[in-house]
């Protein structure tokens, strides 16, 4: 029997259908970090995976919001860049709360990189497009979809910024 997915994981790959945009999805047994979700993704690697961030940043003398970042999986994001380039007087991670409210119940560990999805604003690294594909978690912990990164880029229109520790 097929397990209950999140609603979001419909939503998500109907979006994609609908701009024709190719896909492939991934049913698997629940992951909560990237390097157990990238096992479960035949044919991907952990590079290719799209790991979605959400933080909460104050910006000097406005007040804080959330923003999403996207980095390729292999690699970690690196806050002093990320403050250097927004002229940002703090950052944190968004709490498990936070992420499901944002989210209407995603999980921590299932965001998808679609900030747009979200209402927040999206920034992404960009080695993540040294991949002609990438893959994400889509909405569920159980549930993965693949798509190019060229479309990805069309669909989400991200800023680029260079937020990765190299």
């Amino acid at each position: 029997m097929e397990p209950v997915l999140h609603p979001l994981t419909k939503q998500i790959t109907d979006l994609l259908s609908s701009k024709s945009f190719w896909f492939e999805t991934f049913t698997h047994d629940p992951v909560l970090t990237s390097e157990e979700a990238a096992k479960t993704r035949p044919g991907y690697t952990l590079q290719q995976g799209a790991k979605a961030i959400i933080t909460k940043n104050q910006k000097r003398g406005s007040e804080e919001e959330f923003v999403m970042f996207v980095i390729p999986a292999n690699l970690r994001l690196s806050s002093k860049k990320i403050k250097k380039s927004l002229d940002l007087k703090g950052l944190r991670f968004a709490t498990e709360e936070e992420i499901g409210s944002l989210t209407n119940g995603v999980q921590r560990g299932a965001i998808p990189p679609l900030g747009n999805l979200f209402h927040i604003t999206v920034y992404v690294d960009l080695q993540l497009y040294d991949n002609e594909k990438i893959v994400f978690n889509a909405g569920d912990r159980r549930f993965s979809v693949a798509m190019k990164s060229a479309e990805y880029n069309a669909l989400v229109q991200p800023t680029m910024l260079d937020i990765v520790d190299n």
